[in-house]
């Protein structure tokens, strides 16, 4: 296989960007087209929201048999040149964008960039993987032990060292082999010479959707990846599902798991997903602005101006408007050109802060009070920021909205979160909140308010929760095993 790494160089992010929840990852794969990498470059583009340290592209050609380029940084960046795409020949492809979510924290290697590859005696496969695998550390010992090399320090590479291994004689067959020993959230979009693979985890924590372009098809992480490139919606994949395309059969459906109750992200609705992208036959901006009316109906406050803080608090912001009939207005205005491939910053540019990213619309918000939606308080270190630049326009008040409920509890599934004891509100009460970022008010959306929004009308059932939410109630819905020998906590009955 050939393989293009030149001039890889390490991705900083952006250094003002570490009080979100990090999103997980994209994949994108397309069978039955021409210049299949145009099209998994177009697809990941769309995905980019989802990992911007680096990507790559794994494709095939009848003649030539597999390629593959790894890059740093944005798919716009590295795979616009006809240079690069050019070795990347074949009708079959797949892509991954990548945030690191396990492996070498702080520091990405090239290695760990995905798609992973693999030679069988039965041909190559490869695959990209969007999620955690909780139990990747036991699995790593296990095959380490029995003589397998690990060549990067991401979890998803236990999938092709345990597919290495199966006795199974077909790549599909070694596949489910591989997963049904793998704990946690996945959703993977592989390939072989002849087939497009893709499958989801049991619980369907992790979305991936099918789509169909003329006479091919195409698997993405969001349905916004399959309009970039003029693809036809068909349907998600389900929780436990495999679907094995091929131009002779087309899609075939395979119940590799056992049947469990869904539990989709729900965080996926609050801030991961892009708002143009459907989910779970919803719009993810409705569910969004539906988000901002179930905030103001449960906290409401007496104001002159909803602000978002731009740009994932938009949607609830609007809802919150017309819910509350305050008006709407863009107070803050987020620099568009200041990607986080920024400079290197010296102590003096840091100390700027979020200044180089969002700047205050003085003549709108002086004098006013002013209620500030954004998506979460992670570790609170922006949202103080924020206050600071509103209270030193001239605003007579500040008041926070949080379109999701407190973020009390790490997410093991492929979202990179703080230690527990980083997060806000692990550690504080509301009102302790209130005072730690010193603003007037500060309240959350209620866990039954974010169900009702998401479409869930009486609310979260807690015997029986439609979604993951472990990252605001601590029910973890897999035990992270690997979290749990390293000394993690779960929640206890007093909490």
């Amino acid at each position: 296989m050939s393989d293009a790494l030149e001039n890889a160089k390490p991705f900083h992010a952006h250094p003002f960007d570490d009080d979100k929840l990090r999103e997980e990852c994209g994949v994108f794969g397309v069978i039955g087209v021409t210049d299949a990498a145009n099209f998994v470059a177009l697809g990941l583009h769309a995905l980019q929201h989802r990992g911007q340290e680096a990507g790559g592209i794994v494709t095939h050609n009848h003649g030539t048999g597999f390629h593959s380029a790894r890059r740093f940084g944005y798919v716009r960046d590295n795979f616009t040149s006809a240079k690069l795409m050019e070795t990347l020949p074949g009708d079959l492809g797949i892509g991954h964008v990548r945030y690191s979510t396990a492996g070498s924290k702080g520091r990405t290697e090239i290695r760990d960039v995905q798609p992973f590859f693999g030679e069988f005696s039965m041909g190559g496969a490869a695959i990209a993987h969007n999620g955690n695998i909780t139990n990747a550390e036991a699995l790593r010992r296990e095959l380490i032990d029995r003589g397998s090399i690990f060549q990067s320090g991401s979890d998803s590479e236990c999938i092709i060292h345990l597919m290495a291994r199966s006795l199974q004689r077909d790549i599909p067959e070694r596949m489910k082999d591989a997963l049904r020993r793998v704990e946690g959230a996945f959703s993977v979009v592989a390939m072989t010479r002849t087939k497009l693979i893709g499958v989801r985890d049991p619980l369907g924590v992790r979305p991936l959707v099918l789509g169909r372009i003329g006479d091919g098809w195409v698997l993405s992480s969001e349905t916004c990846a399959l309009d970039i490139i003029g693809a036809e919606f068909v349907r998600e994949i389900e929780p436990g599902e495999m679907v094995v395309i091929s131009p002779e059969k087309g899609v075939t459906s395979h119940r590799p798991f056992e049947s469990r109750q869904s539990r989709f992200c729900i965080f996926e609705h609050v801030y991961f997903s892009r708002p143009d992208s459907i989910l779970g036959g919803r719009s993810v901006y409705e569910t969004r602005r539906q988000i901002g009316v179930e905030l103001a109906r449960e906290n409401p406050v007496d104001a002159d101006l909803v602000c978002p803080v731009p740009d994932s608090g938009t949607p609830a912001a609007i809802g919150f408007s017309q819910e509350s009939g305050i008006p709407y207005a863009m107070g803050i205005i987020r620099n568009q050109y200041m990607g986080r491939t920024f400079i290197e910053p010296s102590e003096q540019i840091r100390n700027m802060g979020v200044r180089l990213k969002l700047n205050v619309n003085r003549a709108l918000i002086a004098g006013k009070r002013v209620i500030l939606v954004d998506d979460s308080v992670v570790r609170g270190t922006t949202s103080r920021k924020i206050k600071e630049m509103i209270l030193d326009a001239g605003a007579k008040e500040v008041h926070f909205r949080i379109a999701s409920p407190p973020t009390a509890w790490p997410c093991f599934y492929g979202v990179d979160t703080p230690k527990r004891e980083k997060l806000l509100a692990a550690t504080m009460s509301e009102e302790e909140m209130r005072e730690h970022l010193a603003v007037d008010s500060l309240k959350f959306i209620s866990l039954d308010g974010l169900y009702r929004a998401v479409g869930q009308g009486e609310g979260r059932d807690s015997n029986c929760p439609k979604y993951c939410d472990a990252c605001f109630s601590g029910e973890y819905p897999v035990e992270p095993f690997d979290m749990i020998e390293r000394g993690f906590k779960l929640k206890t009955a007093a909490e």
